[in-house]
């Protein structure tokens, strides 16, 4: 199945106590780059969160991002450590006696001293969080991974319209190549025969350079092998394997080769116009691929 890089997911998650977001969204990138921005109540979390994502993904540059809403009102309390207060006010009861000074100390003065009251915020059932956080990463990796689905599909049917026109000019190729050795012997034996006039023109040995020039220009390999990378990425795009990007990006390399090669052998114009424009096919076919995962 033909994936995107390309790609957007978001899921939103609420109980009675707290909701939490999640939205993806990921560029091309060589490898599976994943980067993920949470609050820092669910950092401990983040491994957990990588893990799950990669199941979904396989490349791409993957940006995360996680919010979190605590909507209960109880999960604060107040500690009251009476022993640090019995301390505080045994030592004013002396100070008090020691300098004969009246004791004037008061529950609400006794409480604002450094850690008589403290806030101190309940512990979280971490299990029954991971469930929520869980879900909600679930929820969009799925978003995600069915948006690139979709443009996957797109990016296919671009592909294998651009394979098969790319398929035509080769058959051009192939079917001008005798063409062209044909108009060169007709050439040589008009020059020859231009030249030596009334002698007799030796058949063999025109045949022997129409042979060694065909043998020079001949593409035949270089089409052949092109055909076959042509249907190689057309079934490769038709496969229901995963992660296909790489593949295929080393069977355009192989193309463009091949392309390069019958430039470099034929000088005939309509072929050579032919392999500059299968060249330029490759070329916008390389740039699809750098968008599938």
């Amino acid at each position: 199945m033909i994936k995107s890089m390309t790609g957007f997911g978001r899921s939103e998650i609420s109980s009675d106590e707290r909701k939490i977001t999640v939205e993806m969204k990921a560029v091309n990138h060589r490898y599976c780059d994943i980067s993920i921005k949470l609050p820092k109540k669910l950092s401990f979390f983040e491994a957990g969160i990588r893990n799950l994502l990669k199941k979904y993904i396989g490349r791409g540059k993957v940006d995360v991002y996680i919010t979190y809403e605590d909507f209960t009102e109880n999960n604060v309390c107040v500690k009251y450590n009476g022993d640090l207060a019995r301390e505080y006010y045994n030592n004013l009861k002396k100070i008090s006696q020691e300098f004969d000074i009246e004791n004037d100390i008061r529950t609400s003065v006794l409480s604002r001293y450094p850690e008589v009251l403290t806030l101190e915020e309940q512990t979280i059932d971490e299990e029954k969080l991971w469930e929520l956080v869980e879900e909600a990463v679930n929820n969009a990796a799925k978003a995600f991974v069915e948006s690139r689905i979709t443009e996957g599909e797109n990016l296919k049917a671009d592909l294998i319209m651009k394979l098969n026109g790319m398929l035509k000019l080769v058959e051009f190729i192939d079917e001008r190549y005798p063409e062209v050795v044909s108009e060169y012997r007709n050439k040589l034996l008009s020059k020859v025969t231009e030249l030596l006039q009334d002698t007799k023109v030796d058949e063999s040995i025109l045949l022997t350079e129409v042979t060694v020039y065909a043998d020079k220009i001949c593409v035949d390999e270089e089409t052949v092998r092109l055909k076959s990378h042509i249907d190689n990425m057309i079934n490769t795009l038709n496969d229901d394997n995963d992660n296909v990007g790489r593949k295929l990006d080393f069977i355009a390399q192989e193309m463009n080769r091949e392309a390069n090669t019958i430039l470099s052998k034929v000088s005939d114009i309509e072929i050579t116009n032919k392999a500059i424009d299968l060249k330029t096919e490759i070329e916008k076919v390389r740039e699809q691929i750098q968008n599938i995962e």
